[in-house]
């Protein structure tokens, strides 16, 4: 059994579903996803309480396991972000990169010769705040999407880690050059 996929995807109130076929619509507060069940999944609405049962064709067999898991955290995922968006904090280190939004543009300077520009697609909404980046959506897959492509611009580099790094994230850094001693 999977220990993720047979757990029930509570709703709340505000969320409704829709299931119809291989798709499964949820509509909140936020917006609207549609999720695309894989080929050996099936999706039921429970009454009490409210939730989504995902079920597979062949629970002892590993791919339909690992379908299950996924296919359940999908309906997860949908249903928390049409009740509150996703969020990925970007922060600029470097001296002089400046970040800019222009109507769904963002401009990045980040030390290269020339500015990048960057627009943002349909249902990513984006804040600049100094040096920090805030990207929303309530697509989970495309807000990490778009801020991987953000960092992919200017990664942060070991030695003074400057770049484009998520602001929970570590950087490892490295030991410069030593001089040699004359002996």
């Amino acid at each position: 059994m999977s220990r993720i996929g047979k757990k029930p995807v509570l709703l709340s109130t505000g969320v409704e579903t829709t299931i119809g076929g291989q798709d499964v619509v949820v509509q909140g507060p936020k917006g609207t996803l549609t999720v695309k069940l894989p080929p050996h999944a099936q999706v039921a609405l429970q009454s009490d309480p409210r939730a989504l049962v995902v079920t597979v064709e062949h629970p002892d067999h590993v791919g339909d396991r690992a379908i299950w898991g996924l296919t359940r955290q999908l309906l997860q995922n949908a249903v928390d972000g049409v009740q509150k968006p996703f969020e990925k904090l970007l922060e600029f280190v470097g001296v002089g990169f400046k970040v800019a939004l222009e109507g769904r543009t963002l401009t990045l300077d980040v030390g290269l010769s020339h500015k990048v520009s960057f627009s943002l697609p349909v249902g990513v909404e984006a804040k600049v705040e100094k040096q920090i980046v805030t990207l929303a959506s309530i697509d989970k897959h495309l807000v990490g999407e778009i801020a991987a492509q953000l960092r992919r611009v200017k990664p942060p580099e070991p030695y003074k880690g400057k770049g484009i790094k998520y602001v929970d994230e570590v950087i490892r850094r490295k030991a410069g050059k030593t001089a040699k001693t004359a002996a």
